[in-house]
């Protein structure tokens, strides 16, 4: 039996990898076979690289594999939260875009490369500046006001758009140009923040997406005695799109996978853990 511990998009890398505890790792390349059966019952996976001490219980629904005690000590040291404001590390502002219609804003340590962009499944994105951190935060807050950008999708809409993007990377990239420019435009950019030239980066091939057929379901937690299986046919982000034995395309979001014990089952297996139609998913109140 593995632990999964999530999955990670290696700096500079174009493959993702599954990370189990003990630090292997499994690459996911697109067309290999795939499939797992859950051993419960899921435990908190720790904080910060520290395994929990007490391996608490945590509920199969929940994206972050955390107890309480865990999550604090993890939200204690997160750039996210604002918990490190002296951090003294480069900065990057960007724009990234999932779909017709769906941008946003944030910012990501410069050392890190287009890391947190894989991480989040972004088709296209580009960088707006780099700086300090507190200069990168001004920013991306006046960038959010002024321009009315989120600093979030909702994965279900992001999962939706992604059978049905535009064909050429001029057109997935014409959105971004555009705010890129307004963005730029704006008065009141922190003065000790570099603002940086329009460069989309497109990332349909490294997650597979051209062609993708449309996802029929999504997996809405697992179960001890599930199991998931089938062919690799795209990764975005944390979402696996496994073409099935008699379900179609399922989506499988890693993050419900960490702190489960998983051991190997054939890849025409199935799957036969609770999921969700792809239609409805958006009804789920913040599942995902």
């Amino acid at each position: 039996m593995w632990r999964c511990a999530g999955v990670r998009w290696p700096a500079g890398g174009r493959v993702a990898v599954l990370e189990w505890e003990g630090g292997r790792v499994s690459p996911l390349v697109a067309g290999r076979d795939l499939g797992f059966r859950v051993e419960g019952p899921r435990r908190c996976t720790g904080a910060r690289g520290n395994p929990c001490p007490l391996g608490v219980k945590v509920p199969g629904r929940v994206t972050q594999a955390r107890c309480p005690e865990c999550a604090r000590l993890d939200r204690a040291h997160s750039v996210a939260a604002d918990a490190v404001p002296d951090d003294p590390r480069t900065y990057r502002v960007y724009l990234a875009w999932f779909g017709p219609g769906m941008l946003k804003v944030g910012i990501t340590a410069e050392e890190r490369g287009p890391a947190r962009l894989l991480e989040q499944g972004a088709v296209v994105f580009t960088w707006l500046g780099r700086g300090p951190l507190m200069a990168a935060r001004r920013t991306e807050e006046l960038l959010r006001a002024a321009l009315g950008v989120p600093d979030r999708i909702p994965y279900a809409r992001k999962r939706a758009a992604r059978a049905a993007l535009p064909d050429s990377a001029q057109e997935r990239a014409a959105e971004a140009a555009a705010l890129h420019a307004r963005a730029l435009a704006l008065p009141g950019w922190a003065e000790s923040l570099e603002r940086l030239d329009f460069e989309a980066v497109d990332n349909v091939g490294v997650f597979g997406l051209e062609g993708l057929p449309a996802a029929t379901a999504v997996v809405r937690e697992l179960v001890d005695g599930g199991v998931v299986a089938g062919r690799l046919v795209a990764a975005a982000g944390p979402d696996l799109h496994l073409s099935t034995a008699g379900d179609g395309v399922v989506v499988v979001d890693t993050r419900l996978m960490t702190g489960w014990g998983l051991v190997g089952a054939d890849a025409v297996a199935g799957v036969s853990v609770p999921t969700t139609d792809v239609r409805d998913e958006g009804s789920q109140g913040g599942l995902f």
